[in-house]
């Protein structure tokens, strides 16, 4: 029984291993595919071309009168006559206001009446010295002969420098009065008010009336507004980016909503030295000329400034672009192999539609849809952008039953 035992467990080792053997050797004959097969990804490829691209910043903005100044009364009083409204052109020293002026009329005739008071007075003075003069020379020349006395010529002499120092009052008193005269006169021509600017135009406009006429008003009350819009000013703000492209006398193409397809020319005038910690963002002004007043202060508009222009580069569609371990880049067609190859590039000037490539020099064929499946030397099937079928038209169903041809397949 243990000699039996012993042969079938040796015969089971036995097929066993036989087995391993066998399933081993069957396994090694039949050929082994180690490399899985990928299928290709269809993308969209447009020719690498030459083009002129310009690098235009678009920005808004508002408008600014070139120049604005408030009208308004050094005195008091009463607003008797308001001589222009709003929108009416102004020329320069043109009467805008006029103020009752009863109370100065009345300061103006005060100060006359006291000026002629001290004429007189000045005329008498000089009668008084002329005689006191003559007095002190005839007392002189008696004293010289012995005849006055030696006090007679000092009563005389005192007599001559008192009414001289009188004299000299009234001067000084004609003076004041003529001064004082002067000062009232300044007072009642502030009742008439006129706009007066030193440059810029002979004309400006109205902007704003503040006041009607009969209201009472203080010093300094705002009447009204003068502005200049022959020459305005368009005010935008540079983001951090643009702003070392921006330049002094650079040109800008001015549009506005108020006036869809008409452009205006403009002009950088002024930059902020200083960029807002806020907004990060620095003040431009530009001066856009308005000679026939169509442009209007307050207007929203938009500038286009032509930082850099470059002519015959090689450039790409922005669709083009790919990222791959950080860096940014196309891939290339290779029509022999029809796979994928990504290309790092050194962009120049970026538009909303095209990128200039700086390097390496690029040819061919880039990828412009379904880059973001493709990996370096992906295959490819490819559908050129530029050879697209457009969409047909649906099929007029009545030609199509006239001409629908017969069936060649016969009746049983």
């Amino acid at each position: 029984m243990k000699k039996f035992l012993a042969v079938f467990i040796t015969l089971v080792i036995i097929g066993l291993i036989g087995w391993r053997i066998y399933t081993k050797v069957s396994v090694s004959g039949k050929p082994e595919n180690k490399t899985r097969r990928v299928s290709a990804v269809g993308v969209e490829v447009v020719p690498v071309r030459k083009a002129d691209i310009r690098d235009i910043g678009l920005f808004t903005g508002t408008l600014l009168p070139r120049a604005k100044f408030i009208v308004a009364p050094k005195i008091s009083g009463r607003l008797e006559k308001l001589l222009v409204n709003v929108g009416d052109k102004v020329k320069k020293g043109q009467l805008i206001a006029v103020l009752e002026n009863d109370e100065y009329l009345q300061q103006v005739n005060q100060a006359q009446a006291e000026l002629d008071v001290v004429k007189a007075r000045l005329e008498e003075s000089m009668s008084n010295l002329d005689i006191a003069r003559r007095e002190f020379d005839r007392a002189r020349v008696l004293r010289e002969k012995k005849i006055a006395s030696a006090s007679e010529l000092d009563a005389t002499e005192a007599q001559f420098k008192t009414e001289k120092a009188k004299h000299k009052v009234a001067v000084a008193q004609v003076a004041e009065k003529e001064a004082a005269l002067r000062g009232v006169r300044v007072r009642l021509s502030y009742t008439r008010i006129h706009a007066n600017w030193e440059d810029g135009s002979e004309h400006r406009v109205v902007g704003e009336r503040f006041r009607d006429e009969g209201a009472m008003l203080s010093s300094n009350t705002s009447i009204v507004s003068i502005l200049d819009i022959n020459t305005l000013i368009g005010v935008i703000h540079i983001i951090e980016r643009d702003y070392s492209k921006i330049r002094v006398d650079q040109k800008a193409v001015i549009t506005t909503d108020a006036f869809p397809g008409k452009i205006f020319s403009g002009r950088i005038i002024r930059i902020a030295p200083l960029l807002k910690e806020t907004s990060r963002q620095a003040r431009v002004e530009l001066e856009i000329p308005n000679p026939k007043g169509i442009l209007k202060p307050g207007m929203f508009i938009r500038a286009q400034i032509e930082f850099a222009s470059h002519k015959d580069v090689i450039v790409i569609p922005l669709t083009a672009l790919s990222r791959r371990n950080g860096q940014q880049g196309v891939f290339i067609v290779d029509r022999q192999e029809m796979t994928a190859h990504f290309l790092p590039l050194t962009l120049g000037i970026v538009d909303r539609e095209w990128a200039e490539v700086l390097k390496p020099p690029l040819n061919g064929w880039v990828i412009t849809l379904g880059q973001h499946l493709l990996g370096e030397g992906s295959p490819i099937v490819i559908q050129e952008a530029e050879s697209r079928v457009p969409s047909q038209k649906i099929p007029d169903t009545k030609k199509l039953k006239k001409n629908k041809p017969k069936s060649s397949r016969k009746k049983p």
